[in-house]
């Protein structure tokens, strides 16, 4: 299982970036894919993801109104599109696929592939 994140940056504070997640199909379908990050010295957090239709998208109360997480199922790719970025908002963010349940979890243990991550940086 492959998943390939990209589109990260260093961006000044109230800019955009839109990360992807490129998927092997075989790891895509019918599974969660999230988004989460991790600031150094701190703990990865879940920030948004989705059940494999995209019916349900949950969002980290963090980034909550400044992010939007969507998904193409015919390109196995996810997207995370982050507006009014902050300096907070810095780390490296990865995604990462798991079994889906219902809500959907934030605790990157029950995600068993992750990406390589991207670095966002944004300055202020």
């Amino acid at each position: 299982v492959q998943l390939q994140a990209s589109g990260g940056g260093l961006v000044q504070a109230g800019g955009s970036l839109r990360l992807s997640c490129a998927a092997a199909e075989s790891a895509f379908g019918g599974y969660a894919l999230s988004w989460f990050r991790q600031a150094p010295g701190k703990e990865r957090e879940f920030v948004a993801g989705s059940n494999w239709s995209g019916e349900f998208i949950d969002y980290a109360a963090a980034v909550k109104g400044r992010v939007t997480f969507s998904r193409d199922n015919a390109k196995n790719t996810a997207y995370l599109h982050m507006n009014d970025l902050k300096p907070d908002d810095t780390a490296v963010y990865y995604c990462a696929e798991g079994i889906w349940q219902q809500p959907l979890s934030h605790s990157p243990g029950q995600y068993n592939y992750w990406g390589q991550g991207t670095q966002v940086t944004v300055s202020s």
